[in-house]
Order: structure tokens, then sequence, then C-alpha cells
């Protein structure tokens, strides 16, 4: 199988794990980057060795010589962006969260399924296999069955010049880093029935932290916390009735820690290889548009995310909690 050819929509800095995935993958190989200045393009193609630059996203669009796309613009031009690109006829992977607009994502995915197109929102942490033995774990019964979760993910977010900030892209703390512990309960736990929340906004107007609590069926419920002003920490905590898991690391693994099992009073530590989750969400979208294997993150999960994001939103304005259909 020959190697997916990828062109990067941006030159944003998550770029780099990208490239250095593919650098170290045989099934992807990076073969264009598209900005809307040229010369801004032209830098970044020959510090990266990237074949070919293009000066706008609509010319790397119609590179006949690219595959698919990687889309890691704010988060408020996801939707637009992936819309063009898959009517150029590109396979997509778009940074997460895709949207906090449901509607957006039946679009997408409709638009998708028609020209045949494979696409993937990029929550890497799913691809590592700490997060599939976690999965593993519930499944079989380590913990018994869940009643809690908790999970935080924060750093301080200090420019607020940073497109994080800006309300007019969807930026703020829910959508940048609360989103994975949004997923990691999902994951877990299936479609929240109800959520409620709370949110202290920032002079640009977006929410700088935000607070949630989801409650799922057979009552289970879980609790995270997302902030740009908070220090830089990240857990995950999955409590069942006969004991409880603790991922310390679990969304970026990169960061030191490890996946314990707590039962009976005892700490147990649970062995997780070793893996790139960024080229192995690459090799799954590969191996998605080969035909080899379905996406792991398709069009059910990525509108699970965003509804249950545009209720948490809904919530935190109006100060109720809000019932999901």
């Amino acid at each position: 199988m020959s190697a997916l050819r990828l062109g990067l929509l941006s030159t944003a800095k998550i770029n780099r794990e990208i490239l250095a995935a593919a650098a170290d993958s045989s099934r992807v190989d990076v073969v264009a980057v598209g900005s809307r200045d040229a010369a801004r393009a032209q830098s970044y193609a020959a510090e990266h060795g990237i074949p070919r630059a293009h000066g706008s996203y609509e010319a790397l669009l119609d590179d006949g010589e690219v595959d698919a796309v990687y889309i890691s613009l704010p988060n408020g031009l996801h939707h637009p962006w992936t819309l063009h690109a898959l009517a150029a006829g590109k396979h997509v992977l778009c940074e997460k969260p895709y949207s906090r607009r449901p509607a957006d994502v039946e679009e997408a995915y409709a638009a998708a399924g028609r020209a045949g197109l494979v696409l993937m929102e990029a929550f890497m942490y799913r691809h590592h296999p700490q997060t599939a033995a976690i999965a593993r774990l519930v499944r079989e019964g380590a913990i018994g069955a869940p009643v809690a979760a908790r999970a935080t993910f924060t750093f301080p977010l200090r420019d607020l010049t940073d497109v994080r900030a800006r309300p007019e892209l969807d930026g703020g703390a829910l959508m940048d880093v609360g989103c994975y512990c949004v997923s990691g309960a999902r994951l877990l736990a299936g479609e929240p029935v109800s959520v409620v929340a709370e949110q202290v906004t920032g002079p640009t107007g977006i929410d700088m932290a935000f607070y949630g609590t989801l409650r799922f069926a057979d009552d289970v419920v879980a609790q995270f916390e997302a902030s740009f002003v908070a220090p830089r920490r990240q857990y995950l905590e999955v409590v069942g009735e006969d004991g409880a898991l603790v991922a310390q690391a679990p969304w970026r693994i990169d960061w030191p820690g490890e996946l314990q099992l707590v039962r009976d009073g005892a700490v147990e530590a649970v062995d997780v290889a070793q893996a790139n989750s960024y080229r192995l969400q690459l090799e799954n979208l590969a191996d998605a548009v080969g035909g080899a294997a379905p996406p792991l993150l398709g069009r059910d999960d990525a509108l699970g995310q965003a509804r249950a994001i545009e209720a948490l939103y809904r919530s935190a304005e109006d100060g109720a909690a809000v019932v999901l259909s």
C-alpha cells in the first residue's frame, strides 16, 4: 500500500506533532503545506522539508498530489474549511473539537458520506494504548460497575491575543482542553442524559475556566475541570464499586505519569506500551482511506461530543441543568 499523501492546511504549532509522527511512519508522507501567506508557506516548507508550498488554502486543496489534509486552524474555522476540503475531494483529519454545533457535524459527515471520503476528528489520545487499556479494564469489570469519574485538564494561558482566547474563533477552556475531559467521560460511560455547568469568563469573553457535571445512564456521574488560569495539570479517575483506575497523564501521554489500578487499598501499576498517539492517529487515517480498517473516531462520536459541548455551554449560560434527548 502506498503512503497517504498528506497536506497541512495552516502552519499552526500543533503541526510539529504531525510532522514528527509522519517522519516516524512509512504509512503517511507530508507532501505539501498551505498558508494564507506565500512567503510563510515557502519558509515553513523549507524549514520542515516539505516538498511543496502553497500561498493559499485553496491552492493546497487544488493540489492533485494531495490525498488528505490535516486541518489545524482555530476551532471556528474547522467546519467551513472541512467542507471546502471535502468538496475538493480530499479526506480530512480535523483538529479537535470538530465543532460545538451538532448541525455542523451532521452537515460535514453527510458531505463526506456522499463523496465517499474519510472525515476524522483528531482526538489523538483515543489512539494510545493507555486509553484502550482504561476502556478494556472498565469493560471487563476490573473496578466493578462504574459509579463516577473525575477529569482535569488545565494550563495557564497568559497571552490573551492567542486564538484560544478569541470568542469569534470559538476559543475557550472547554473547547481547548475541557473537550478531552468530556470525550474521556463519554468513552467510559456513553452519552450523557443531563449536564450542569459553571464558567468563569475572562476579559475577551471566552470561558477562562469551565466546570461541568455530566450524568449518564445507570447513575454514573462525571465531573471535570478545564482551565486557562490554573497550573499545568491533567488527571482522569474512574471509580467503580470495587476499585478505581487513575491515569496521571490521560490526555498528553508524553507527560510523566502512570496508569494505576486501586483495589482494597492496594495500588497496582498497569503496564502500558509506549506509543506515539499522533503516529497511531495518522496510521488509522491511512487505514481508513485505504479501506483496511474503519476510522476509530467517526460521525457518531463527533456528534455525541458536539451535543455534550453545546449542552454544557447552554447550562453555563442559563444557570440551569440541561437534559439531552
